[in-house]
């Protein structure tokens, strides 16, 4: 079954990839072609998601926009190299949270976008979920991500 066979198992689609926020590629392939980075996707699909985890959104929600930065780092993902059968392995995702001093639950936000890819690539990546004061925008949640590709 293929990535996007499984996505519409689950009842999601990939999303148009997200415009440019600045000047900066929104992926780079590398080391003779084999890996390609993605830069930092938010969570927004249907429109603007603002706030911050331990305030506004809840973890449930931060990870629910774990999950959708998720399938805009694979939309961007996709757009670069066609196919996203040619994933070989998920090297590394960083997650960037946005959360006020007292929330400590950054890697349970994290885990909306890695248990999205342990579906649809039944492997996970090593991952780093970081709490930040404030991310572009006031967006609550921004994920990067490095694959090795085919």
């Amino acid at each position: 079954m293929t990535v996007e066979e499984k996505l519409a198992e689950m009842g999601l689609t990939l999303p148009t990839p997200p415009p440019k926020g600045g000047v900066y590629s929104p992926a780079k392939t590398f080391c003779g072609g084999k890996l390609i980075y993605v830069s930092g996707c938010g969570p927004a699909i249907d429109g603007p998601v603002t706030g911050k985890l331990g305030a506004e959104v809840t973890l449930e929600k931060g990870q629910e926009y774990a999950r959708n930065a998720m399938l805009n780092v694979l939309a961007v993902l996709k757009r670069e190299i066609g196919d996203l059968g040619r994933v070989k392995n998920l090297v590394k995702i960083t997650t960037f949270v946005a959360s006020t001093p007292d929330f400590y639950d950054q890697p349970q936000v994290a885990n909306g976008g890695s248990e999205l890819l342990a579906k649809l690539f039944d492997e996970v990546p090593s991952r780093s979920a970081v709490g930040m004061a404030v991310l572009p925008g006031n967006i609550p949640v921004e994920t990067e991500a490095l694959f090795e590709i085919e």
